[in-house]
Parts: C-alpha cells; structure tokens; sequence
C-alpha cells in the first residue's frame, strides 16, 4: 500500500475505536485479527474514501448485529432433507486453493435453479459459507480474498426467474463482504452469456471489470496457470461435461463433498454445544435484505431486458417453426 492508503487507514482506524462496544465484537469477528487489511478492504469498495468507508462498515457491523451473524454457524439448516435440496439447487462448493494459498470456489451459475426451497434457506445457506471461509479457513491468516470459477453449462432463458435472488445475495456480498473475490473466472459461456456481458461490462465499475476475466471453454489450461489440477472445478477439466455430470466425490457441489461435509458437520456441532439437541424442523431464521444500490438496480434490469429480448426471439423462432411445420403437413395431406 501507498502513503496515502497507509495515512487512510489510520484515520479509519481511529473512528472505529470511537465504534460502540456491540460493533466493536463483531467487528473482532469480521478482522481475525488482521484489522488494517480488512480496513483497507472497505477502503477499497469506496475508492479510499474515509468517510464512505467508515458509513459502510458500521452499517454492515449494524447488519450484523441486528440479524445475529456472528451466531450463524450455530444454526444449522435442518433436516437434512433441506438441506440436501439447498445443495442440489444452489450449486457451489470449493475445489481447492492457489497456488498463492487462496481458496478457489466453484458455483454453478447455469444449472442452479433455486427452486427447492425458499429464498431464506439459500440466502442462510450463502451467508454461512462466507462465515466459515472467513473464520474457519482463513482463521489465522492474512489472505483475505479468493477465486470464484463461475460455470455457465446450461444457461438459459429461465435465469430471469432468478435475478431477484441472485441480486439479494450479490447486495449481501457488495455490502457486507466487500472486496473478498480477487478474481471471477467465466468459464463454458454459451451465447446467451456473452450477449448479456456486452452490454452489461460497460455499467460496472472499472475495478469490478478488472476482476472479470471470461475463458475459453472450460479454461483449464489458463487455470492451472494459478492452480494445481487436484483444485481445479469439476467442471474445467478437460473431457468434463459440465456442473452435474459427475460423482459425487468429484462433485464440489454434492453435500457428499468434504467441504460440505465439513461445513455441515461444523454447525450441527455448535449448535449442539449449546446443549441442545438437533431441532426435528428448521426454525425460524430470516435475515434482514439491504436495499441494492443503484448500479446494482440498473443491471439487473439490463440483463432483464437482454434475455427478455432472447424470448421474444426464441419466440418468433418457434412461431416460423410451427408455421413451416403447418404448411408441411398441408402439403403432405394434400398429396
């Protein structure tokens, strides 16, 4: 870091000892010990403004405390059937890490359908595995970042249905865990993703484009750059059919994948050192959504009107396909 983000730095960490003692704790939670790195992470999301980034964490710390993050990995998702459903619809898991030590997760973007359970569960879900990177993988360390491979293998129109969820924990993410992905890595992009990312790309900030980067196919020989093959997705290895063609070993995404079993294990755990056994239902556990911003807001419409476009299209494909069709079997019943 520079001067100057030295210097805003320790201007931050002045305000934040004046912080009140609720905000103070969890924010223990949040820095691991490493509280300059992760104050320059807010530093960061505001273009080292001071001032903004000291309104963003106390109100991500506020979020915390309101909606008792720091308690989530007591609270597990049960019973397992659910949970089970969670996984086999919002696919994500960590295959591994770089060679820099970052932890490398997968997600399943074009054949998560979200559909099994409602919006609560999978932003839990969500919030959860954040936590346990945050203070069960990276506890005691200084990286605070990591990889996402995000797979596109079956995208299609229906992914209109998902936009709302996606920009609720995309928001989650923004303003709560600013500044944790170092890089986004596109891989298998059919042509629908590639229409929307043309007119979506110039409406994010430079620093967000930066950490984009879409490869070819399933990007495996740009992975292995950064990446030993035993981390590498599922998904990006060479003969691979996609995010839902394999064993459940080699499967991220499967709750049968050690870092799901792990994850599971963890809270079910501490749930029950609270002297409780496993509750038989899930109880209630929703947590307060913040209100995206406005960049947020205008992509989200954006990728709405592209695929909205690509229905009408489909559309009037299907309608010159079943007039074709018509006029040939007019023909063959006249013959």
């Amino acid at each position: 870091m520079g001067i100057v983000s030295e210097e805003a730095i320790d201007e931050f960490q002045e305000l934040m000892d004046k912080a009140e003692e609720p905000l103070k704790k969890t924010f223990e939670r949040v820095h691991q010990g490493y509280l300059r790195e992760n104050l320059g992470r807010f530093l960061k999301a505001r273009d080292w403004n001071v001032c903004k980034a000291h309104i963003m964490l106390v109100e991500c710390l506020r979020w915390r405390v309101d909606n008792e993050i720091d308690s989530i990995l007591s609270k597990p998702i049960v019973p397992t059937e659910l949970y089970r459903d969670v996984r086999d619809s919002q696919l994500i898991g960590m295959s591994g890490y770089t060679k820099e030590g970052l932890p490398v997760f997968a997600i399943g973007v074009g054949l998560s359908t979200f559909d099994k359970a409602s919006v609560h569960y999978y932003v839990q879900s969500h919030i959860q595995i954040n936590e346990y990177r945050d203070r069960v993988l990276l506890n005691g360390r200084p990286i605070t970042t990591c990889v996402k491979v995000l797979d596109m293998t079956g995208l299609r129109l229906s992914a209109l249905s998902q936009i709302k969820l996606l920009t609720i924990i995309s928001t989650i993410d923004d303003l709560n865990y600013p500044e944790k992905t170092n890089t986004y890595y596109v891989v298998n992009a059919p042509y629908i993703f590639s229409a929307c990312w043309k007119v979506v790309k110039p409406l994010l900030q430079e620093r967000t484009r930066k950490k984009i980067h879409v490869l070819s196919g399933c990007g495996m020989d740009e992975l292995l750059k950064i990446m030993d093959f035993t981390s590498l997705p599922h998904f990006c290895r060479r003969g691979s059919s996609g995010s839902s063609h394999h064993t459940q070993s080699a499967n991220c995404f499967s709750i049968n994948h050690p870092f799901h079993q792990q994850l599971y294990n963890y809270v079910k755990h501490h749930y029950e050192t609270q002297g409780q056994a496993e509750p038989a239902k899930q109880g209630s556990f929703h947590v307060g959504f913040p209100e995206p911003e406005a960049e947020r807001c205008v992509i989200a419409k954006t990728i709405e009107s592209e695929l909205h476009k690509f229905e009408n299209c489909n559309g009037l494909a299907m309608s010159i396909g079943d007039r074709k069709a018509s006029h040939e079997k007019l023909k063959d019943d006249e013959t």
